[in-house]
């Protein structure tokens, strides 16, 4: 399952914002059923990042999400994402 979360982040907020979307793919790096993770900033709109994850399968990755750790570190970052379908198979 693949997991992708963008985001529109003002420029002058680009190498803080980085360093949270990492810390967002470490935490949930830790979860079980994560495969794998990256964080990337669009080469053409330099406002625009993702964070892309890929999961055993659903369940882990929404478990993730529901993790006492995920709440307060993660989910404060993921909310500042693109509202989007952001859930692949």
């Amino acid at each position: 399952m693949l997991a992708i979360a963008r985001f529109s982040i003002p420029l002058n907020e680009a190498a803080d914002f980085r360093a949270q979307l990492e810390s967002v793919k470490s935490v949930l790096a830790q979860a079980p059923g994560f495969i794998d993770g990256s964080v990337g900033q669009n080469l053409d709109e330099p406002t625009l990042w993702v964070l892309s994850t890929t999961w055993e399968n659903v369940g882990s990755y929404r478990r993730a999400l529901s993790s006492t750790r995920a709440k307060l570190e993660a989910i404060p970052i993921l909310a500042r994402a693109i509202d989007e379908a952001g859930a692949y198979e």
